[in-house]
């Protein structure tokens, strides 16, 4: 069996899984604000960190993966929606690692969708996520192929590849190959 380049290997999905939790937890009270009683996306950011301490394996978690992302449905504000889809995209990183640049792009829509400034707000969002990016999680995100190129995943041509998704993407992957600052 062949897996796809953005898969990444276990260990490797188990470091971005880390950054992706915390980068879905920043934009988490967009969702609870909203919807108190779903702790849908709570609990998909919890299984991402047990996922990236190793309580959790694959195969359990790929059953259970969109748990988060589904309660956007019960949002009524995009930013809140956002929130709940960088949840889901967050605990899809068990599967394959390309979701962890779909939870961190998520978290940056929520946050400027919530903002009074939205470049703003994205700018300040990159900038925590670049500030709390391990060197190894910045190796193991630079394997990835550019959003679009890449069929076999969350990267190809689709959903996270186009619009402001696609643009976000774009920025942190220019950003972690070291082709642009912020």
């Amino acid at each position: 069996m062949t897996l796809s380049v953005q898969t990444l290997s276990q260990a490797d999905r188990r470091l971005v899984a880390e950054w992706a939790a915390a980068c879905a937890e920043r934009v988490l009270p967009l969702f609870e604000a909203e919807c108190p009683n779903d702790d849908r996306p709570r609990d998909a950011i919890a299984r991402t960190w047990a996922f990236a301490r190793g309580e959790l394996d694959t195969a359990s978690e790929i059953r259970r993966r969109f748990g988060g992302g589904s309660a956007a449905s019960n949002a009524t504000s995009l930013a809140a929606a956002a929130a709940a889809r960088a949840a889901g995209q967050a605990s899809a990183v068990c599967h394959m690692g390309a979701h962890a640049l779909g939870a961190a792009a998520y978290a940056v829509k929520a946050a400027s969708l919530a903002a009074l400034d939205p470049p703003k707000a994205a700018e300040g969002e990159l900038r925590w996520q670049f500030a709390n990016m391990a060197a190894d999680v910045r190796v193991a995100l630079r394997s990835l192929p550019p959003v679009g190129e890449d069929r076999s995943g969350p990267l190809g041509p689709g959903l996270l590849a186009s619009g402001q998704m696609g643009k976000i993407i774009r920025q942190l992957q220019a950003v972690i190959a070291g082709t642009e600052a912020l």
